[in-house]
């Protein structure tokens, strides 16, 4: 069994959210088997408490566990109340799971008021996946463990796009028509890694701007996609509005971009590796559990860094380049960034299969990044430190 990584608090609730199919559940059941769990997929646990929601307390009885789990808890958002006065009445703990706080947002639910931190769950990380990391795998079928951990990742993944599609969207009537939604999706991921331009992606998807930004806030809300802002801290010229734009796992991506004969390899190549970097430092934050803002750096007349990481002892400018060979070219984004911000740590990551120095820039195979991650990211004060 792969051990996932999750710094909870010991002595506080908390909420684990986390898109479906990321382990949350799993998780929860390997590392609380005494928790009372309680969970509102069940049919007969989501009528009682949505027809009442103070029968949570008869649910729960006084010689209760330690700690209660009430999976998918942004179904019934108006059970936060009750979770919170049993808090406050008989200490209780809880673990709140779900995919999504759009409903918890929208209808202003109760969260807690500070009484449960709010953590997230990630798709799997290759220092979770040790020496089960294969980087070819990673970047044919992402990430998700059941899509990484068995042979129909295809179906899988093609299987999850309709669940997701169906059993969140649909049952939740957050469309009118999921046809056009669907149209969205296809035409979004054609924007993977790149600068994201609402009104295109609307016309193109026959939809119009303002439901086009209503589709991408359901896709944040679940946490299937994220939108990269534009690093402009101190900044010394004109920088780019626009964010950059990902789904958050690789083989959702593949399995959502249709491929057409006019494709290239390489231009396929780099934007599903471009999106396995910018997952794996985004679970950065969960595995090492550190506090750090994730951006690019475009200014409106230069050339882009593909990702900064920024905290508050740590900062490194990261260039991703799919080919074996680096030429001169490739060094520039860097070298421009240096002379805006000279304190910061440069990497570039290179397809070739040597690791080597060029002025101050570190350049990495792949296969050494992935290796080395723990060392070249722990300096960055984690969120408990």
């Amino acid at each position: 069994m792969i051990s996932r990584f999750v710094n909870y608090p010991k002595k506080q609730s908390f909420f684990l959210f986390g898109a479906r199919g990321t382990g949350k559940s799993s998780w929860v059941e390997a590392e609380f088997p005494q928790a009372l769990f309680i969970d509102l997929l069940d049919s007969q646990n989501y009528q009682t408490l949505l027809a009442s929601p103070n029968r949570l307390e008869a649910l729960i009885p006084k010689a209760a566990p330690e700690w209660v789990v009430i999976d998918e808890i942004q179904k019934i958002p108006a059970l936060l109340d009750e979770v919170h006065r049993l808090i406050e009445k008989r200490k209780q703990k809880f673990i709140l799971t779900g995919s999504n706080a759009r409903k918890l947002k929208k209808l202003g639910a109760n969260l807690l008021a500070g009484r449960a931190i709010r953590l997230e769950m990630t798709p799997f990380h290759s220092l979770e996946l040790k020496e089960k990391f294969d980087l070819k795998k990673a970047l044919l079928c992402g990430l998700l463990p059941y899509a990484y951990l068995h042979d129909e990742n295809s179906r899988y993944l093609k299987t999850y796009i309709s669940t997701f599609l169906k059993e969140e969207i649909q049952q939740e009537g957050l469309v009118r028509n999921l046809g056009s939604f669907s149209r969205f999706l296809e035409t979004a991921s054609f924007s993977q890694g790149s600068q994201l331009n609402i009104s295109k992606i609307g016309a193109e998807s026959q939809i119009g701007r303002k439901a086009a930004e209503g589709y991408f806030q359901i896709l944040e809300d679940f946490l299937i996609a994220r939108r990269v802002p534009v690093f402009t801290k101190r900044a010394k010229r004109q920088m780019t509005a626009h964010p950059k734009f990902y789904f958050f796992d690789v083989g959702v991506f593949q399995a959502l971009r249709p491929k057409g004969p006019l494709d290239s390899t390489e231009e396929l190549g780099g934007i599903t590796l471009d999106t396995l970097i910018y997952q794996e430092l985004n679970g950065l934050k969960r595995v090492l559990d550190l506090d750090f803002n994730l951006s690019f750096w475009l200014p409106q007349r230069g050339k882009e860094v593909d990702f900064i990481i920024y905290g508050e002892h740590h900062f490194i400018a990261i260039e991703v380049k799919s080919s074996m060979r680096i030429r001169k070219e490739d060094f520039e984004s860097l070298t421009e960034f240096h002379a805006d911000y000279p304190q910061a740590r440069r990497i570039l990551l290179s397809g070739g299969d040597r690791n080597f120095h060029h002025e101050g820039i570190e350049v990495m195979t792949f296969e050494h990044f992935f290796s080395n991650m723990k060392a070249i990211f722990e300096p960055i004060q984690s969120k408990s430190s």
